[in-house]
């Protein structure tokens, strides 16, 4: 079965585990729920793992930006939960241009893109993936220097007034998507892939008579291709290289809720039409 042997490659576990289901407003009210210390805890474990920042003293010049936490409840194809994610964001809007930062543009996929890309599936019979790079703008080198204040429930005892320099990039800084899209677009180059010309979040790669098709929005990707090894081969490259959260046949993507049969591709928005009703 094609989906279990790509989940295979990234050696995906599912395991069952007790999630809350209540969306905290802040992290006032997220601390008050183990689930949801848990799952900030598993956030700030990412920087580590990445070596994202440095605690030091405050600078005496330059701008430190705050932090905040922003509290998600995860959902599958279906709308049923399916995990706590917690995610810690630079308050960006406090940088200013040229001094802070430089360049910011990235381009991201448009949804008509998205469909161009399925009738190609269609039209060459190949079975559609998706994978979710884990923590993708943390796997950024910054070229500006940049300091964030410790996040809220997580202060260092020692130095409470320190703060955060950081080595790589962060969700919520103007210069993120940007960093994470050239790093991403370099190294899919360098695997002698072909970006697209007018669509930019679109790259190909041909071997002999086999193609395989990807389309990327910032940190989720789908993919496919009429080689079985080709999938296979495009799956191992992603993770030699990143963090991947999810992999699998695609189901849902940008709120498309997709279905993949021998027949073709259906898509519809059940997920968003029960969620209007409600």
């Amino acid at each position: 079965n094609s989906k279990t042997s790509v989940k295979e490659l990234m050696g995906v576990s599912h395991y069952a585990c007790y999630t809350s289901l209540i969306e905290p407003k802040n992290a006032k009210e997220a601390l008050k729920d183990e689930c949801w210390i848990l799952a900030m805890q598993e956030e700030l474990e990412q920087f580590t793992r990445n070596d994202v920042w440095e605690l030091i003293p405050e600078p005496s010049s330059g701008n430190v930006i705050g932090t905040k936490w922003i509290f998600k409840n995860k959902t599958d194809e279906f709308g049923n939960m399916t995990r706590n994610k917690a995610r810690l964001v630079a308050q960006g809007y406090t940088q200013t241009q040229g001094i802070d930062y430089d360049e910011t543009f990235a381009p991201i996929a448009r949804l008509e893109s998205v469909h161009i890309f399925l009738s190609i599936a269609c039209l060459m019979k190949f079975i559609d993936y998706q994978m979710d790079v884990k923590s993708a703008f943390l796997n950024e080198i910054l070229h500006e220097e940049a300091y964030v204040k410790q996040p809220e429930g997580f202060k260092d005892p020692k130095n409470p007034n320190h703060v955060y320099r950081l080595k790589k990039a962060l969700y919520g800084l103007k210069q993120a998507p940007r960093a994470w899209y050239e790093r991403l677009t370099m190294y899919l180059l360098e695997k002698e892939f072909k970006r697209g010309g007018v669509d930019q979040t679109f790259f190909a790669l041909r071997t002999n008579e086999d193609l395989l098709a990807v389309q990327i929005y910032v940190d989720d990707i789908i993919f496919g291709s009429t080689s079985k090894k080709l999938v296979n081969h495009f799956v191992k490259l992603m993770a030699s290289k990143f963090e991947m959260s999810l992999v699998g046949e695609l189901s849902y993507f940008l709120g498309l809720q997709v279905k993949q049969g021998k027949n073709g591709i259906f898509l519809h928005h059940g997920k968003y039409a029960k969620n209007l009703v409600k």
